[in-house]
């Protein structure tokens, strides 16, 4: 039996193949809209944990020096608070240099 093509509405293979074709797009869409929004979510997470070390380094660079009338001080603590905000790359081994000469009261 001879091939016959037909006019109008496609077969059901047609259909079928149609329909495959609209539901890969739509994931293949949908997948990289979630990627994105992860890949924002994170970049604004880590915005928000570099403002927030950030502020943590200013308020240690403005803290007045302790004195004897202020509350209990732990020095070395604050010292290693410091040292670990250098480390992390927060501050410059400058900065560091001077909230410690504060901190000594240099």
């Amino acid at each position: 039996m001879p091939y016959i093509s037909r006019m109008g509405r496609p077969g059901l293979l047609g259909l079928a193949a149609r329909t495959a074709i609209v539901a890969g797009t739509a994931t293949a869409v949908s997948g990289g809209v979630i990627a994105h929004q992860r890949k924002k979510a994170q970049n604004e997470y880590e915005a928000a944990q570099y403002e927030a070390a950030q502020q943590q380094a200013a308020a240690a660079m403005s803290a007045p020096a302790p004195t004897s009338a202020t509350a209990p001080f732990d020095l070395v603590a604050e010292l290693q608070k410091l040292g670990d905000l250098r480390t992390q790359g927060v501050l410059t081994d400058t900065e560091f240099e001077v909230a410690k000469g504060r901190l000594l009261g240099q």
